[in-house]
């Protein structure tokens, strides 16, 4: 009997199976899963109810716990993760690295090399950026070069970074001459994009990490800065704590750490110190 369409939108998810999936969502990856996000749950969980063909949230719940559904938890993180994300968000960043990060690594500390991760990166926006603040600056200092690597938990959104393709209204923000250096614009008008230029895509990788992961074993050590703005916000304070320590296991001693304008580390006990809002150095 072929099911309506429909039915996958009429699936409800009860207390029990919205219990059972909030708790091995925080226990798993530390996301919050508090009552008022049952509807936005339900709601982003039915797409993965029509892609297998599941009528009910019980019978889809059974199967993610099953041995056969291990590979689904994977499928359900990427709807459940949040990835919000632009070219140039919170710019007085890249205006800090610009004007005191990079000087003083460069030029006081001697380094003519630097690595930099974009922690809960999305779909590569914000690397992508940095690396064009990055080349910016390497076009006018002799020597210097650079690699960053971007991380999430999402394996729909790290695609889009590796592919580098973005509507053009997402790179409104970006300033034109930039633009015109490091994007490339489809030739199809039909569906305006713009494309990330193969010198830049270069200097950037990507991995899937988990940040509840106990240690991060394939990650680099001895980055110089990490990004990791506007993701914490979803941890409570203990997993925020945690989380931030074993970033800071990879940052350099008086490496840079930036945290997005509604984050804070205040009354947690991680090694940085804070040189103004939402920008510390490791101790």
């Amino acid at each position: 009997m072929e099911v309506n369409p429909i039915s996958y939108y009429e699936a409800k998810l009860s207390d029990a199976d919205f219990a059972r999936l909030s708790k091995f969502i925080y226990g798993q990856y530390g996301i919050k899963m508090p009552d008022a996000k049952r509807i936005m749950l339900q709601s982003r969980l039915q797409k993965r109810l029509r892609a297998l063909q599941i009528v009910d949230f019980s019978d889809y719940v059974d199967y993610v716990f099953s041995p056969a559904g291990s590979a689904e938890i994977v499928h359900m993180m990427d709807v459940v993760s949040t990835n919000k994300t632009d070219f140039f968000r919170e710019n007085q960043h890249f205006e800090f690295l610009l004007s005191d990060v990079l000087p003083e690594l460069h030029d006081v500390n001697r380094q003519n090399f630097i690595k930099v991760w974009s922690a809960g990166c999305s779909s590569g926006e914000e690397p992508y950026t940095m690396a064009m603040v990055l080349s910016e600056y390497a076009a006018t200092t002799h020597g210097f070069d650079f690699q960053i690597m971007g991380s999430d938990l999402s394996t729909i959104v790290l695609d889009k970074a590796i592919t580098a393709i973005y509507p053009e209204d997402r790179v409104d923000v970006v300033p034109m001459d930039l633009k015109k250096k490091y994007l490339l614009r489809s030739k199809d008008r039909s569906t305006p994009t713009v494309r990330i230029v193969p010198e830049l895509r270069r200097k950037v990788s990507f991995m899937r990490l988990n940040f509840m992961d106990d240690v991060y074993n394939n990650v680099p050590n001895n980055f110089d800065i990490v990004f990791c703005r506007n993701v914490l916000i979803y941890f409570d304070r203990e997993t925020q704590e945690r989380v931030i320590n074993k970033l800071c296991r990879h940052l350099k001693s008086g490496g840079f750490f930036f945290l997005g304008h509604s984050e804070s580390v205040a009354g947690i006990n991680v090694p940085l110190k804070q040189l103004k809002p939402t920008v510390f150095r490791r101790i």
